[in-house]
C-alpha cells in the first residue's frame, strides 16, 4: 500500500523546497550586505512562507487519507520512533518559518510573499527580540535538518538493508523493482 499520488507530491514538493532553502539560508548567511543580499533574503523567505503553507496543506491531506501501514516486520520501537520523528519534523516545518516570519517583523522587515503580497508583521519592532528569534530559527531549522537526515537514513537504511516496502510508500515507482 503507498501513500495517495496528492501526499507523495506534497511530501517531495516539501522536501525539494526545505532543501532550496537551506541551502540559500547557508549561502546568504555571511554575504555582505548588498542589494543581491536583500533579495537572496526574499526568496529565503518565500521558499519558508511555502513551506509553511504546504505543511498545512499536509496536515489538512493527511486528517483525510491516513498514512499507509508501517510493515509488520518492524519492531514496535522502530514505529515509535518513526512517529515521533513525523509528528517532530511537521512541528519544525510549521516552527522554522514561523520563527523566521516572528524575526523579520521584530527586525523591521516586511514578508512580501513571491514579491506581490505583503504579509502582516506577526509583532511590533524589537532588536533584542529579533536576535533571539535569530537564533531560534537558527535552531529549529537545525533541528529540522537533523531530523531530516535521519528520515533519510532511515528510508535508505528500509529499501537498502531491510529490503521491506516503507521507501515504496511514498516513491511507488520501486514497487516494480520487486516484480
Amino acid at each position: 500500500m503507498t501513500y495517495t499520488r496528492t501526499a507523495i507530491a506534497l511530501h517531495w514538493l516539501t522536501a525539494l523546497l526545505i532543501a532550496t532553502a537551506f541551502g540559500v539560508g547557508y549561502y546568504m548567511a555571511d554575504l555582505p550586505l548588498s542589494p543581491m543580499k536583500l533579495k537572496i533574503y526574499s526568496w529565503h523567505k518565500w521558499l519558508g512562507m511555502t513551506v509553511l503553507l504546504l505543511a498545512l496543506a499536509r496536515l489538512a491531506w493527511r486528517a483525510g487519507h491516513p498514512a499507509p501501514p508501517l510493515p509488520d516486520t518492524m519492531q514496535g520501537w522502530e514505529k515509535s520512533v518513526a512517529g515521533a520523528t513525523h509528528i517532530l519534523i511537521y512541528l519544525l516545518m510549521l516552527a522554522a518559518p514561523l520563527a523566521g516570519w516572528l524575526m523579520s517583523s521584530a527586525a523591521g522587515f516586511k514578508v512580501v510573499y513571491l514579491g506581490v503580497l505583503p504579509l502582516p508583521d506577526l509583532i511590533g519592532k524589537d532588536k533584542e527580540l529579533a536576535e533571539f528569534l535569530k537564533e531560534l530559527h537558527f535552531y529549529l531549522t537545525s533541528g529540522l535538518g537533523v531530523l531530516v537526515l535521519g528520515h533519510i537514513a532511515a528510508a535508505l537504511k528500509h529499501h537498502l538493508i531491510d529490503r521491506d516496502q516503507v521507501l515504496a510508500r511514498m516513491m511507488p515507482s520501486l514497487l516494480k523493482e520487486k516484480s
